[in-house]
């Protein structure tokens, strides 16, 4: 008795109903918190109270186009990196 082959098409069909759950659940997420993030901190200014991803607060300064100055203390300012701000705790103006 011949055995009949199984449809390609078939064997690929787990493949890619798994590539499509990875894409709603993980993939698409991230884009639009990146998006987001992005916009964030398009939108820095100064005297906005923010924490770093390191846990760092303090308040803008001074905002450059790839870093910010913060002062985290009296006569105590550092600059880092407009990346690492983690989020604006809270935007006076």
């Amino acid at each position: 008795m011949p055995q009949a082959q199984a449809n390609p098409l078939a064997n690929l069909l787990p493949l890619v109903l798994i590539f499509i759950i990875f894409y709603f659940l993980l993939i698409r997420p991230q884009k639009s918190k990146e998006k987001e993030h992005q916009k964030m901190l398009a939108a820095l200014n100064k005297n906005d109270e923010i924490v770093t991803s390191s846990g760092i607060h303090g308040t803008i300064v001074n905002v450059k186009d790839k870093s910010v100055t913060l002062r985290i203390d009296d006569n105590v300012k550092i600059e880092i990196e407009k990346n690492a701000v983690a989020y604006v705790k809270k935007a006076q103006g």
